[in-house]
């Protein structure tokens, strides 16, 4: 079945779906995004991910091309046209075509595309049961990571560096030696006794939509937290570590830069997460 991509107002063959030269998005990454797990046809957490869109476009100062509800309809229509039921929903804003200028446009005319791809269900079960190596790299990215910025080229090279090393996720490292986030995802551990650790939320980091649904379960679960920052050190001896995004939920890492975590093995933890997050899902 030929793909369908929705780009600023029509329902295109994949193939020749496209922006123009001067879209700002091509010229300075000037827009945000945001990506849908999709599980069964149904979009995961899209409240949470369409109020995160919402204060991306604010801090950017760009107004959506589209009200709240005809971007559903968008998203569900496009979903419907691919006939997919296991997948990624992407969608992006940019400020659209204007002379090339660093200055915003007067009048923007910003552009909405969306687009939906396939996911393997059984490489999520296979990360959900074996885990992911990770590797550690300096953090150099810009100063306003809680902005959802389809600027990535930092993140895309820390991938790369990852997919080098044999692994399949960065955990990126600030100035004074803590975990900031991972190349695509929101960095975990559970320390030596016992308590779930993240990062908190600053400019630092982006606010992920799993990282917000599991701190309401973790709550429910009457869990231990504390979302303070954690050293490449704690990582490397922490009893579990685990990364999250929309795309795969919660992968458990099992190895960073080469130091087992815990007995090599998604943890008890991690996987009492992966287990009740689908469920709260269902």
């Amino acid at each position: 079945m030929t793909r369908i991509a929705y780009v600023d107002g029509a329902y295109l063959p994949f193939d020749q779906a496209g922006v123009h030269i001067e879209d700002r998005g091509y010229q300075f990454a000037d827009g945000v995004y945001e990506v849908f797990a999709l599980i069964d046809g149904q979009m995961l957490d899209v409240e949470a991910h369409l109020e995160r869109l919402d204060l991306s476009l604010q801090k950017i100062n760009l107004a959506s091309p589209v009200s709240k509800s005809a971007l559903l309809v968008i998203l569900k229509e496009t979903i419907r046209a691919n006939n997919i039921k296991d997948g990624l929903v992407y969608m992006q804003i940019t400020r659209g075509r204007a002379a090339r200028n660093h200055a915003y446009p007067v009048t923007p005319q910003p552009v909405l595309s969306v687009t939906v791809r396939p996911i393997n269900e059984t490489h999520r079960r296979h990360v959900a049961e074996a885990g992911i190596k990770v590797i550690s790299i300096e953090d150099q990215r810009w100063k306003r990571c809680d902005i959802k910025s389809i600027s990535l080229l930092p993140n895309v090279m820390a991938k790369q560096a990852a997919v080098e090393a044999g692994a399949q996720e960065a955990w990126m490292i600030d100035g004074e030696g803590f975990v900031t986030e991972g190349a695509s995802t929101t960095a975990w551990i559970v320390d030596k006794a016992g308590k779930l650790r993240t990062r908190p939320l600053a400019n630092d980091i982006l606010d992920g939509i799993t990282r917000q649904m599991l701190l309401s379960l973790i709550n429910e679960l009457k869990l231990e937290l504390d979302e303070v920052p954690f050293t490449l050190d704690e990582a490397y001896s922490s009893k579990e570590a685990f990364s999250t995004a929309s795309s795969l939920i919660v992968m458990p890492v099992v190895d960073i830069d080469g130091h087992e975590i815990g007995n090599g093995k998604p943890g008890k933890i991690t996987t009492q997460l992966i287990h009740n997050y689908k469920i709260s899902n269902n």
